[in-house]
C-alpha cells in the first residue's frame, strides 16, 4: 500500500494493489457470531421410526381393479417422475404441460432468479473494492483576494480521477451478509421444489377426484335408470289396483332423491375440472384437458420408503426451513459484528489541469491514501438489542424448522396408515357391493313373485346404492394416498439430471 505514491502511469496498478491487499484482508479476516451447523438428523438406525406402531410392509389385496396388494420397500428411491407409475399417458402429459406452464412454478422460478441476482451483488459488494472514475470539465471566476489580479481571473478546470474505496472484513461482517444471501439463494431453491411438488401431487389427486366423481355419476345414472323402470312397472300395478298407492309414492321418492343428487356430483365434476385447468396453467374454457376415469389409471404395487435420517434431505419443506435457519444464524453473526471497530480504506489517484492536454502529465497529477476505523462507543443499547432481536430470529426459525420436520413425519405415518387402512376398508366395500347386489337381485325376484313387500325392494335398492357410490369412494382413496405417500416422501426431485449435485444424504 505504501508503493501508491509511485504510481505515476494509468490508474489500473492502483487497482490492481488495493485489490491484491483487500482481498488478503478478506481472507485473513475472522467471523465472530455463531458458526451454522445443520440440526441434528434423527439417526439411520430409526428405520422404522415413523409410526408408534409397526405397519404392514404388504396391504391386503381385494378382487376389484384397485385391489392389487401394495408392498413398501424400505429404503428405495424416488424417481424423479414418481406420476408415471399410474401409468397414464394422459396424466402424464398434462403434468409436463403445466410444469411449462403454471404460473406458480414461473414465479418461484423467478424469485429465485432474483435471490440468485441479490447475492451476485452482494458477492461483488463483500469481496471486491469500489471504484470509481469522474471526469468532468468547468468553468470558473477566481476572485481578485485569491488570485491578486484586479477583477479576478476567468480560467477553465479539467480533471480526470479515480476513487477506491474498501471497508476491512475484520469480524466478518461482510462474510456473514454473503452467508446469509447464499441462505436465501438456498430457500429459494427448495421454495421452488416445494411448488414443483405441490403442483405434481395436485394434478395428480385432481385427476384422481375427477375419475372418482365421473365414476360416481355413472353409477348414480345407472341405479336411477333401474329405479325408473321399477317406477314403471309399480304405476302399473298402482293403476290395476294391485298395489296400495303408499307404495308408489315411496318409489316416487325415491326417484326424486336419486335424481336430486345428480346436480350436485355434475357440479362438483365441472368445479374439479376447473381446477385441473388452472393447475395446468390453463384457462377452464380450454379445450383438450384429458378427462380421466379409474380404470385409466393403474394402482402402483412397489412403493417406496425412505429412511428417517434420509427424509429431512428430501422434503423440500425441511430444506426450505433449513435455509431460513442459516440466514438467521448468519444475522446472528451481522449484529454481532456491527458491535466491533471497522477499518475503511480510501484511495484516489487523478488529474486536475486548466488545459484538457495536460491531464496526467506529471505536475498536474494528484493523489491520496487514507484509513479510518469506527468504534461504536454510545448508542443507548442499540446495538445490543439488535443482536439480541438476531437470536430471537434465530430462536423462532429453530422453532420452524422443528415444526416442520415434525409434521413431515406425520404427513408420512398418516400416509403409511391410509395405505394400509385404504386397502382393508377397498376390500371391505368389495364385498359389501357384492352382498348388497346380490340381495337386490333376490329381493327383486321376491318381489316379483309377491313373496316381499315394496318397502323390502326399496331398502334393498338403497343398500345397494350406497354400497356403491362407497366402493367408488374407496377405489379412489387408494389411488389419492399413493400419491400423499410419495408428496410426503418429497416427490424425488433429487434424481431430476438438473439437481445431481444437491445432496440428499446426511451431511
Amino acid at each position: 500500500m505504501m508503493q501508491l505514491p509511485l504510481i505515476n502511469s494509468v490508474p489500473s496498478g492502483l487497482n490492481q494493489t488495493v485489490l491484491a491487499m483487500s482481498i488478503s484482508l478478506l481472507l485473513s479476516a475472522c467471523a465472530v457470531g455463531p458458526d451454522f451447523k445443520a440440526p441434528v438428523q434423527p439417526a439411520k438406525s430409526d428405520t422404522a421410526a415413523y409410526t408408534s406402531t409397526p405397519t404392514a410392509t404388504q396391504t391386503v389385496s381385494a378382487d376389484n381393479v384397485a385391489g392389487a396388494a401394495q408392498k413398501i420397500n424400505v429404503g428405495q428411491d424416488i424417481p424423479a417422475q414418481w406420476w408415471t407409475i399410474f401409468h397414464s399417458s394422459e396424466l402424464d402429459q398434462l403434468i409436463r404441460s403445466a410444469l411449462e406452464q403454471s404460473p406458480n412454478l414461473a414465479s418461484a422460478q423467478a424469485a429465485l432468479r432474483q435471490a440468485q441476482e441479490n447475492y451476485n451483488a452482494q458477492y461483488g459488494n463483500t469481496i471486491f473494492p469500489s471504484v470509481n472514475g469522474t471526469l468532468g470539465a468547468s468553468r470558473n471566476q477566481a476572485s481578485a483576494v485569491s488570485t491578486g489580479v484586479p477583477g479576478g481571473q476567468l480560467y477553465t478546470l479539467y480533471n480526470a480521477s479515480v476513487n477506491v474505496s474498501y471497508t476491512i472484513d475484520l469480524f466478518g461482517a461482510n462474510k456473514r451478509a454473503l452467508e446469509g444471501a447464499q441462505a436465501a439463494v438456498d430457500y429459494q431453491h427448495f421454495q421452488v421444489e416445494a411448488v414443483y411438488l405441490t403442483l405434481t401431487s395436485n394434478l395428480v389427486t385432481t385427476a384422481v377426484r375427477e375419475a372418482s366423481i365421473r365414476e360416481q355419476i355413472k353409477a348414480t345414472q345407472e341405479i336411477l335408470d333401474y329405479q325408473t323402470q321399477q317406477l314403471n312397472v309399480i304405476e302399473r300395478q298402482l293403476a290395476i289396483g294391485a298395489i296400495p298407492k303408499a307404495s308408489a309414492l315411496a318409489q316416487r321418492n325415491l326417484v326424486a332423491q336419486t335424481r336430486a343428487s345428480l346436480p350436485a356430483l355434475e357440479k362438483s365434476l365441472e368445479q374439479t375440472r376447473n381446477q385441473l385447468a388452472v393447475y395446468a396453467g390453463r384457462l377452464p374454457s380450454d379445450a383438450g384437458l384429458p378427462e380421466f376415469k379409474l380404470e385409466s389409471l393403474q394402482l402402483p404395487q412397489d412403493l417406496p420408503l425412505s429412511i428417517p435420517s434420509a427424509l429431512v434431505r428430501q422434503r423440500p419443506d425441511i430444506r426450505a426451513n433449513e435455509a431460513l435457519l442459516h440466514q438467521a444464524s448468519a444475522e446472528v453473526g451481522v449484529a454481532t459484528a456491527a458491535q466491533y471497530p471497522q477499518i475503511n480504506l480510501t484511495a484516489s489517484y487523478g488529474s486536475a489541469a486548466t488545459k484538457a492536454s495536460q491531464l496526467f502529465s506529471k505536475d498536474w497529477n494528484l493523489w491520496n491514501i487514507g484509513a479510518g476505523i469506527t468504534q461504536p462507543i454510545f448508542n443507548a443499547g442499540a446495538l445490543s438489542a439488535k443482536k439480541r432481536a438476531a437470536v430471537a430470529a434465530y430462536d423462532q426459525a429453530d422453532a420452524q424448522y422443528r415444526s416442520t420436520v415434525l409434521s413431515a413425519f406425520q404427513s408420512v405415518a398418516d400416509s403409511l396408515q391410509a395405505l394400509e387402512f385404504d386397502a382393508k376398508t377397498l376390500k371391505q366395500q368389495v364385498e359389501v357391493e357384492s352382498t348388497a347386489k346380490q340381495t337386490l337381485e333376490l329381493t327383486t325376484q321376491q318381489y316379483k313373485l309377491g313373496a316381499v313387500s315394496s318397502l323390502a325392494l326399496l331398502d334393498a335398492k338403497r343398500t345397494y346404492q350406497s354400497a356403491k357410490i362407497a366402493l367408488i369412494q374407496a377405489q379412489a382413496a387408494r389411488y389419492a394416498d399413493t400419491a400423499a405417500l410419495f408428496q410426503s416422501l418429497g416427490g424425488g426431485w433429487w434424481n431430476r439430471p438438473e439437481l445431481k449435485d444437491i445432496s440428499v444424504k446426511n451431511e
